[in-house]
């Protein structure tokens, strides 16, 4: 990880006149993003102090410290919201935070370079992995983040290995659907 600090979640939309805004969380349960004390902007510079009020609808209804009408919930409109990173409980076994796995060589599991693992998103239908062109794929690309497609994680060790499903990136090993 870059710089001691993880993204928690992300400003989505204003909500109402009084400066609620909707967050979209990362956090396990989403209602944990207010659990962690003040967060911090991109540049580390301004804090933010967040009061979750309720889940609606894939977020979580929040009052920010210093947003007090809909014009400055607007304006807050994309904020991400970071937390240090001694901050956050340890992970257990199989267990780690996206962001450090972000930088993480991507070997196949024949020893092919298939780039950088560059981010994670979520769709709707489950974390996928993007993957950044290496030497055996020109192109980024989107891996399903499961156990199949990424049977190995050594965050030591600097790599994750993939076995990525047919078709998905040419030279994929070919599986019985």
């Amino acid at each position: 990880m870059k710089d001691g600090r993880v993204l928690l979640g992300v400003v989505a939309a204003p909500h109402g006149v009084r400066g609620l805004v909707r967050i979209r969380s990362f956090t396990e349960d989403p209602m944990d993003i207010a659990a962690y004390g003040e967060l911090s902007d991109e540049t580390g510079k301004k804090r933010f102090r967040v009061e979750a009020l309720s889940a609606v609808k894939g977020a979580v209804l929040a009052r920010l410290e210093g947003v007090a009408d809909r014009t400055a919930a607007e304006a807050v409109r994309g904020l991400r919201l970071y937390v240090e990173r001694e901050r956050l409980p340890a992970t257990g076994e199989r267990e780690w935070y996206e962001a450090d796995l972000i930088g993480l060589a991507a070997v196949g599991r024949d020893g092919r370079d298939w780039g950088k693992v560059m981010a994670f998103h979520d769709f709707g239908a489950g974390s996928t992995m993007e993957v950044s062109g290496g030497s055996a794929s020109r192109h980024s690309v989107m891996l399903p983040f499961t156990d199949e497609a990424v049977p190995e994680i050594d965050v030591p060790g600097g790599k994750i290995v993939v076995d990525p499903p047919a078709g998905i990136l040419s030279g994929g090993s070919a599986k019985e659907a």
